[in-house]
């Protein structure tokens, strides 16, 4: 499918488009069929091939948001304007989110994990606490071994 797009060229903060044809699988900046005009927003100029667009919608290219309210606003093509900002809603949506994240504070989640933790250590056999606290005493020894080790090789 057939796509007409912007295209950005110009250098840093000096920015200045072409109006491109290209397949809609190919990058924005990459091979294009036909240049169809240029945009400079800075200056607001703007340079179109209209019979050569009109040709390509006919022919089934399908104008981006921006290009299509760009064509409308230049009365080359009879259409209401697109949308191009995101929805409001999806915003609202995430901010009631982030709004209950932030009422439930740090220490109320350390807490909880320390009360899960201790009610799946009553939980375990008395056997199962022993060799816990064994493996554990056994895993401090070895981590103070290695450190005085390092400390003698210095």
């Amino acid at each position: 499918m057939l796509v007409i797009r912007l295209n950005r060229v110009g250098r840093r903060n000096k920015a200045q488009f072409r109006i491109v044809v290209q397949e809609h699988t190919i990058a924005p900046g990459g091979r294009h069929i036909a240049i169809v005009g240029s945009y400079n927003p800075h200056t607001k100029v703007i340079i179109l091939k209209e019979d050569e667009i009109k040709k390509y919608i006919a022919n089934g290219a399908q104008p981006s948001d921006s290009v299509h309210n760009l064509l409308v606003r230049e009365n080359v093509i009879d259409a209401p304007k697109r949308s191009v900002k995101m929805p409001d809603k999806e915003v609202e949506e995430d901010a009631e989110d982030n709004a209950e994240k932030k009422e439930e504070t740090p220490t109320e989640k350390v807490t909880e994990k320390k009360v899960a933790s201790a009610e799946k250590k009553e939980d375990a056999p008395a056997e199962q606490k022993t060799l816990e606290k064994k493996s554990s005493d056994a895993e401090t020894k070895a981590n103070k071994e290695e450190k005085s080790d390092k400390k003698e090789t210095k």
